[in-house]
């Protein structure tokens, strides 16, 4: 009788797929078995590279002369502790009766790569069709969609061209220039952390990574603190007065003098002193004001990069806990595929989006939550329009749309533990506040004229929650991640009285009460923590605070959304970094700061995160077809024979 063999990535997923095929045979030695199916799994990776000495003995030993190392055909091995699972996977791929098999690895490119290897190793049957299973969450209904909707493997080639490709440049990157720096510039590195000798790893993204959290750190150590002064006027009766902020302008007697510290501000306090003495007597007139009305809408859907620096601050946890946290729910059916890149759902989805806010309505037994959904219902938040709404955009989708509740899974709910509830909810009610109104706003700017210098008030308040009622904002000091050396915006003026501003008008003199001087000074950049840096990979190097922009200027960022947090785990590691177990704030060592200054004065483009990008770039071009990886490959080898050659020549 004719089989079907289907291949997952690990045994927990493989029990779901057969939930799925109605599979409730008996467990055998890896596998499962009916009339129809066979179903087994990988355990993570089977196969892996083979390192240099594999190809030659002489390869143990780092030796300039045998630089650079680019093999002409590539080895590989089976894992020796994995060894039983590949041969039971071989001994099944290999059967004469198996006409079908499907690749149900994990969606994504590095899914691919660990079925590809093992495919090239085990020799699967010549005459069973190949088909690959890609689905977006691990409910029966999708498992069984990927299943009868599988594409032939060979539809996924490209992407397994991409993987390789990224598994081969990672390896001679890191093989390369390790063993080059480490040889030229090993014991430098050990006389300075005072051991007696030290080896220097390199890596295509993590390096990239030390880079930006080195540079950062030295940032803040060189950072020297300035103090100006700035002007602020009370305007008004005693019952209704206001503060307004006076701000430079082409008119004044102080535009372009070498006394402002800013257009805000004056580098000495005599100086502020000695003009609010010239303002004395005259006369203040109100010369704008305007009324306005805001709506500011719900923010976009969690990709993996978003929900880890959202959990960070939250919760405090590491960006590998959280995608472990959110691998368990996606495994449990409760939320959509981890590792995506996308913040937006696909049309096709939001078509269907009722399903997911039924299943939770009806089976997600959390009060708050609840409560969000009856007013969704009581108000009549129109949910079947979503596709007409920034939410959803098929041109921003690669592999995966968004991370959003299945609204399925709940019989697993109780027993997750506190922190996978709580990250749970979290996606929950980014999920709900799509559907929210805009919350709205009513704003009043006002300007002040004394004989040409301007002061400037505004007052802002809240009149419709709307999507805030669900996502109220994490406290300010939490989020604060500025990037910029000052961010002096004074608030304070914001937080007047509305009533007091809306209620004057155009060309109405108002009385002067007093002018007093505040004291401001320039912050340094903050650290990056565990969170904020995936933001800034994402965003190739970029830590960009404002979500719009985010999204705008989003291209090929450092890594990819599965890798990023093990990258900071091997950081961590080998002890180029350390991670404050409380705040998440993220440090260099000793260690970490020298390997970077050798790195600066050997190969400094390795720290650049334009360079990083770009290769991951080239690698999203070959897996669309863009670019064959013959050229990819070319590129590689050229960059690691140039800089090789230099760095020699050098010595």
């Amino acid at each position: 009788m004719e089989k079907k063999l289907l291949i997952t990535e690990k045994p927990s997923v493989a029990m779901e797929f057969a939930k799925a095929l109605k599979i409730n045979t008996n467990r055998k030695n890896g596998y499962l078995e009916s009339d129809e199916w066979i179903i087994t799994w990988c355990v993570g990776h089977l196969v892996t590279m083979s390192y240099p000495e594999k190809y030659d003995d002489k390869l143990k030993f780092w030796r300039l002369d045998t630089l650079p190392f680019i093999p002409e055909e590539w080895k590989y091995e089976v894992i020796p502790a994995v060894q039983n699972q590949f041969n039971i996977v071989q001994s099944l791929l290999q059967r004469v009766d198996v006409k079908e098999i499907y690749n149900a690895g994990d969606s994504g490119r590095e899914g691919e790569y660990i079925q590809r290897l093992v495919f090239m190793m085990a020799n699967p049957n010549p005459n069973a069709k190949m088909k690959r299973v890609w689905i977006d969450s691990q409910t029966e209904e999708e498992i069984l969609r990927g299943i009868r909707e599988a594409k032939d493997l060979s539809e996924y080639n490209s992407l397994s061209d991409s993987a390789y490709l990224r598994a081969k440049e990672d390896y001679l990157i890191g093989i390369n220039f390790s063993r080059l720096l480490s040889i030229i510039y090993g014991r430098r590195l050990a006389s300075k952390i005072n051991e007696d000798k030290a080896s220097i790893s390199v890596g295509r993204v993590m390096t990239c990574v030390l880079g930006m959290i080195v540079s950062r750190e030295r940032e803040i150590r060189n950072f020297v603190k300035t103090k100006y002064y700035k002007v602020i006027g009370e305007f008004g009766d005693e019952k209704s007065s206001f503060k307004a902020e006076w701000k430079v302008n082409e008119k004044s007697v102080l535009f372009e003098s070498p006394k402002l510290y800013n257009e805000a501000g004056l580098k000495k306090e005599d100086d502020a002193k000695e003009f609010i003495e010239s303002l004395a007597g005259k006369k203040a007139i109100i010369t704008e004001l305007k009324k306005s009305k805001q709506k500011e809408n719900a923010p976009l859907l969690f990709n993996l990069a978003e929900i880890q620096n959202q959990c960070t601050k939250l919760f405090k946890i590491k960006p590998d806990e959280t995608l472990e946290c959110i691998q368990n729910l996606y495994e449990k059916k409760l939320v959509t595929y981890p590792r995506t890149d996308a913040r937006v759902l696909s049309t096709a989805v939001a078509k269907e989006i009722s399903k997911n806010l039924n299943g939770l309505a009806k089976n997600f037994q959390d009060e708050e939550v609840q409560g969000y959904i009856k007013k969704m219902v009581d108000e009549k938040y129109p949910t079947n329009n979503l596709v007409k709404t920034k939410y959803v955009n098929d041109s921003k989708i690669t592999d995966h749309y968004a991370i959003i509740p299945t609204g399925q899974g709940f019989e697993n709910y109780s027993q997750l533990p506190d922190l996978h509830k709580k990250i749970y909810k979290v996606i929950v009610k980014r999920f709900l506040a799509i559907f929210y109104p805009p919350a709205e706003f009513n704003k009043v700017q006002v300007t002040v004229n004394i004989e040409n210098e301007t002061f400037y008030a505004s007052g802002k308040v809240c009149v419709k929650e709307g999507y805030l009622e669900i996502l109220r904002p994490v406290n300010k000091k939490q989020e604060q991640e500025s990037t910029e050396n000052e961010q002096n915006v004074d608030k304070d003026q914001e937080n007047t009285n509305l009533d007091i501003l809306k209620n004057l008008k155009k060309g109405q003199e108002i009385e002067v009460n007093n002018f007093e001087i505040k004291d401001a000074e320039t912050s340094p950049p903050s650290r990056y923590n565990s969170g904020s840096i995936i933001l800034a990979m994402e965003n190739a190097g970029k830590l960009i605070e404002d979500e719009e922009l985010r999204e705008q200027i989003k291209g090929a960022g450092i890594g990819t959304s599965a890798t990023r947090a093990e990258i900071m785990k091997k950081l961590e590691k080998i002890k180029y970094i350390e991670i404050n177990s409380k705040t998440q704030i993220i440090t260099p060592t000793l260690k970490g700061e020298t390997i970077y200054d050798i790195v600066y004065m050997s190969m400094p483009d390795m720290l650049n995160p334009k360079l990083t990008a770009s290769w991951e770039k080239g690698l999203d071009m070959v897996a669309k077809e863009e670019i064959k990886p013959e050229v990819f490959m070319g590129k590689l080898e050229k960059y690691i024979h140039s800089k090789i050659d230099k760095l020699v020549v050098k010595m």
